[in-house]
């Protein structure tokens, strides 16, 4: 019988990694996972030991890539295919424990940096687009020939974008086209200005022009896709970028375009509402989603002196990835905050199955930060990197004495008054987590004992001082399915 909070025991023993028929031919293998540019990076940086990651669609072609990799390099190759977190990430910490000295990732990747320097090659895949009838659509969209205009891509449309503005240019006067923001060679000097970068995309932008002016035309997604939530790479366009631009997007196999306003207004208004969550909340939970991304720690510690500056109390959740099942076992918290990568932020969430709201980074920030946000910044940031000290974005905490912080503030959801944050400096004496009792005893102060002390059920009994005490002795040793002391039985 399937439980309430878990899925049954027989889906994960009957689940298949990779299925036969999503193999691509044997004779396709060199074109859609680009072994020869493979090759030439592994004997470049004449590696021994090699880790090829693959997302859990592409497992069923991973034997075949790894043993013609190790034939055509004489490398060893180690698979890694069960990410602790989002499979668009480096999974450095993998990499490390198979002593690989280069990774390979295969499939959609976020392009954030990793939090280790490793050598790491991107294969994002090439998706057919079929260039004239995107060419259509895009004029049918785009009628003023002198109105700039992006040229976006999810990541495998991105090799046909420069063919694309190729037919598009003798007519479009101000045609931008962006590029994957993928990692630069080691020591590689590049003499011209560095672009933009956003998204996870390059943008080449000219002296003196920003990317707030220009309209979006992205190439990816599918007919069958009818919200948003479902890609996180077209959400995170849709909240960062300028509202008021226009942003449509294109079929790359069936030139069927939409005007992407309308969802993107939706994107927002939900954004919105969890943002009043957290305005809210009394208690934040900051889920750590991710080991592998560059600057992890410093966000987390930025996220829980956004909390204590607005008189919240947070707790760091180390769970892999969120599940509905694995949340509800904390009633206490009010929100969650998952810090994670953009796309692993954005990920589709079934809709109502999580007991508690789960916000992005940037959410957080709006709701404990009374200066945010400063003028001209997109009403969305996707990446936690753009809240940290040193980042264009970042916005300081006002000072205690700040007028800021005494602001009347109304809930939108229940219509009270929320009171100011007694913010104190965290070297202040009076800033204690213990508060006396009347009888001169120390109790913690914590909403998450209050509301343990208010349930009826409380888990197991500690019965502090009625256990008598004994000697530490060796338990079993081994995994589960054959201890030591079991034999061969």
């Amino acid at each position: 019988m399937e439980s309430t909070f878990s899925s049954p025991a027989e889906a994960a023993l009957q689940r298949e990694a990779g299925s036969a028929g999503l193999r691509t031919p044997l004779g396709d293998l060199d074109r859609v996972y680009e072994l020869e540019r493979v090759v030439g990076f592994v004997r470049d940086l004449g590696c021994q030991r090699v880790a090829l990651q693959f997302p859990d669609q592409l497992l069923g072609d991973a034997g075949a890539v790894a043993a013609r990799l190790e034939e055509a390099t004489g490398s060893k190759m180690f698979i890694l295919g069960d990410t602790a977190y989002g499979s668009c990430c480096v999974d450095v910490l993998g990499a490390e424990q198979a002593g690989a000295q280069a990774l390979v990732h295969f499939g959609p990747a976020c392009l954030s940096p990793p939090a280790r320097p490793l050598p790491v090659a991107f294969v994002l895949g090439q998706r057919s687009v079929a260039l004239e009838l995107c060419a259509k659509a895009f004029e049918a969209q785009n009628p003023d020939p002198t109105a700039p205009v992006v040229l976006l891509s999810e990541p495998a449309c991105a090799h046909a974008l420069e063919a694309l503005a190729t037919l598009l240019r003798p007519r479009y006067l101000d045609l931008l086209v962006s590029s994957p923001a993928l990692p630069l060679p080691a020591g590689s000097l590049n003499p011209k200005p560095e672009p933009l970068e956003r998204f996870g995309r390059r943008f080449p932008l000219a002296p003196g022009r920003c990317l707030e002016e220009y309209g979006a035309f992205y190439v990816g997604g599918s007919e069958a896709i009818s919200d948003p939530d479902i890609d996180p790479d077209l959400s995170r366009l849709l909240l960062g970028w300028a509202p008021g631009r226009p942003f449509s997007s294109c079929c790359p196999e069936t030139g069927w375009t939409q005007d992407e306003g309308v969802r993107a207004g939706r994107l927002r208004a939900r954004r919105r509402y969890l943002v009043e969550r957290a305005r809210d909340a009394r208690v934040v939970g900051l889920l750590a989603g991710t080991l592998g991304v560059a600057r992890h720690r410093e966000a987390l510690a930025h996220l829980r002196n956004l909390t204590q500056a607005a008189g919240k109390r947070s707790y760091v959740l180390a769970l892999g990835r969120p599940t509905p099942a694995k949340l509800a076992n904390f009633p206490e918290v009010d929100v969650f905050v998952l810090l994670a990568c953009p796309l692993g932020t954005l990920a589709p969430q079934p809709s109502g199955s999580f007991f508690r709201p789960v916000l992005a980074p940037s959410e957080l920030e709006a709701a404990c930060n009374p200066a945010w946000p400063p003028p001209g910044l997109a009403p969305h940031l996707t990446h936690y990197a753009d809240l940290l000290p040193g980042s264009p974005f970042h916005v300081p905490l006002p000072p205690p004495d700040s007028e800021l912080w005494d602001a009347p503030d109304v809930s939108l959801i229940t219509g009270d008054l929320r009171p100011p944050p007694a913010w104190k400096p965290s070297d202040d004496p009076g800033c204690s987590a213990l508060t006396p009792k009347p009888l001169l005893e120390l109790a913690e102060s914590s909403p998450a004992a209050s509301f343990l002390s208010s349930r009826s059920w409380k888990g197991l009994q500690p019965c502090l001082g009625q256990t008598p005490v004994t000697g530490a002795v060796s338990g079993r040793r081994g995994i589960a399915i054959a201890y030591e002391d079991e034999g061969n039985s």
